[in-house]
Parts: structure tokens; sequence; C-alpha cells
């Protein structure tokens, strides 16, 4: 028995039909909206394939799959998927935007993966209907932080219109995420390669105690968001109980050479020394031991040598965590406010 004859778009449907008795989880939807109706109407049109045939499309659908070297997106967001981490930032959005702008990208799912501050920041230079429609586009939890930085008596209003959103045309919807995307790309971008808070918090770890207490008190009278921001950013001795984990200890110690450490274990003041005794807690008790030993035979250190020490674990740290070997426990809401 002779292979019956069939278009290429039918060849498709056999392979999706089979595909679909293997794997219920195909994602068809990952195909453009014309595609999926045109493998529809395919589909529709079908009855009865003989195994014949479908033996023959299986091993020429095979055969070409053999023959394929190299696969290319065929789109410019399929393209960005692949080249987004060598390209520049500024690159990267002005190509995004321009392929939402020609309609062959979804604008929402760009808007979604914004970072939140560009998102709130969105949201409080635009209209209460076009807000209501930007959270009911988002993830929850991006459309619940937004929403929580409005304030109450924007929230009341967004949430009012959100009641209306439901209406809108899938026209519109997209007119409107590609306003909001060039809104977006018009918003100032930093040239810097980290938040300023995070700068100063880094700088302000290295400093000695007296001046970061200083910079910190005046930062307090002049603006006390912005010290709060470097207050959390700021990581000292003092801080290690409260955000290293206990196993990650033993990785401490090994970075910072003995006698540097000695310094800071010995380090005078309530915190400093409860995060002394905290790191020789966590570590074998031989180890702790010798290095008890090692205090105790230590003899007077200028403050000065005391803040190296401690500088040096705090430096181990800090390039154990950007290096990913070990991470910071988050700290607990009483901590943050201390």
């Amino acid at each position: 028995m002779a292979a019956v004859a069939l278009t290429t778009r039918q060849k498709a449907a056999v392979i999706v039909r089979l595909l679909l008795e293997e794997n219920g989880d195909l994602r068809l939807s990952a195909l453009d909206r014309d595609t999926q109706a045109l493998l529809a109407q395919e589909m529709a049109g079908m009855e009865l394939i003989d195994r014949v045939t479908r033996d023959a499309v299986v091993t020429e659908f095979c055969d070409l799959l053999d023959a394929v070297g190299l696969v290319f997106p065929g789109n410019l967001d399929g393209t960005l998927d692949i080249l987004g981490a060598y390209l520049s930032d500024d690159t990267n959005d002005r190509l995004r935007r321009l392929a939402a702008l020609a309609g062959k990208g979804d604008p929402w799912e760009r808007i979604a993966a914004l970072p939140i501050d560009k998102i709130v920041a969105l949201a409080q230079q635009e209209s209460t209907d076009v807000v209501a429609l930007l959270l009911a586009k988002l993830p929850v939890s991006k459309a619940s932080e937004t929403f929580t930085a409005l304030g109450a008596a924007r929230g009341r209003q967004v949430a009012l219109a959100m009641s209306m959103a439901g209406n809108v045309s899938e026209t519109t919807l997209r007119r409107v995420g590609t306003v909001l995307l060039q809104a977006a790309d018009a918003l100032p971008r930093s040239a810097l390669d980290s938040p300023v808070v995070d700068r100063v918090g880094a700088i302000l770890n290295f400093t000695t105690a007296e001046i970061r207490d200083n910079v910190l008190d005046g930062l307090d009278a002049d603006d006390l968001d912005f010290a709060g921001g470097v207050r959390k950013a700021i990581f000292t001795f003092a801080h290690i109980p409260g955000r290293i984990d206990p196993r990650d200890v033993p990785k401490v110690v090994r970075a910072v050479e003995t006698t540097v450490l000695i310094r800071a274990l010995v380090a005078p003041g309530e915190a400093d020394a409860a995060a002394g005794e905290f790191l020789l807690a966590n570590l074998p008790q031989r180890v702790a031991e010798s290095l008890r030993d090692d205090m105790r035979d230590q003899g007077k250190l200028r403050p000065r040598e005391i803040e190296e020490g401690m500088t040096a674990v705090v430096a181990a740290i800090r390039d154990l965590q950007a290096s990913g070997e070990i991470q910071f426990v988050r700290p607990d809401e009483d901590a943050e406010a201390a």
C-alpha cells in the first residue's frame, strides 16, 4: 500500500498529533497566533491517516532533523535570548523595544522583565487607567510591590480602575504596552554599574568605625531614607553573627591569614567580641582551641591593628559572597531596623 500524498501543513499536523500523544505538555502556545490558528484549521479538516502514510511522514521528518546543522530562532526576541548576555544593556533594550514597536514581540513580556524600580517609576507617572492595566498584566509579586509604592489614596483609585480592565480589547492592550515600553526606554539610566546606596555602603565597610559612624550620623540628618538604605548595605565585623550561616564559618576562616584573623578575634567591644566568639564557636573544636591559645599568646595590639584585622575578615567574606561560595543570611526585621 502506497503512502497518501499530504501537503506540508498536513504533515506538520500529523507530527504534532503524534507528539501530543507522546507528550501532553507540548507548548503550542509558543507558536505565533497565526501558526496556531493554521495548525488547528488543518487538523480540523483531517480524519484518518493510515500507518504507511504516518510512518512515511515520520521518516521524512526524522531525515529533515538529521540534516539540520544549526537552528536560528527566526525572530528578534529569540535571537536576543541567545545574545542578550553578550550585548550591552542599552543595545538589548533598544532592540527589544524595536521588536515590540514592529509588532514582532509582546511588549508586556518586556515590561514584566523590567526592574521593580523602573516599573514603580512608570506607575507614578502614568494615568490611573494605564496603571490599572499595568498591574493587571504584571506578575503578582511585582504588581504587589508596585501597588504598595503608590500609597493608599492612589492605590484606591487604581483598584477601582482595575475593575473595568477586563473589558479592554487585545489591540488596545498591546498599544498600551507599547506606549509603556517607550516610556520605560525614556527613563534615565544610571551610568554606574551598581546602585549608589550599595556603593556608599561598600565604601563605608572598609573605613574605621569612627568615620563610618560620623558619616551615617550626617546622612541621618540630611537624608533619612538614603541613610537607611546605606545602613542595610553595610556589612561590618559586628554583623557576622546575623548574616553568616554557621556552616560557612570554616570557609571564612580559611580565607584569612591566621595572624590577621587573631587580630580580629581579640577585638574589644560587646558586638565585635560576640562576632569573634561566633566564629570560634562554629569551628571544629581542635581548630577553635588552637586559635584561643594564639589569642592568649597575642601581645597587646594597637586599635589600628585590630581594625585592620576586622577589615580583612570582612573583605574575605565579601569576596566569598561575590564569588557565590557563601550567601548572606537575610537579616530579620529587627536587624534591619537596628
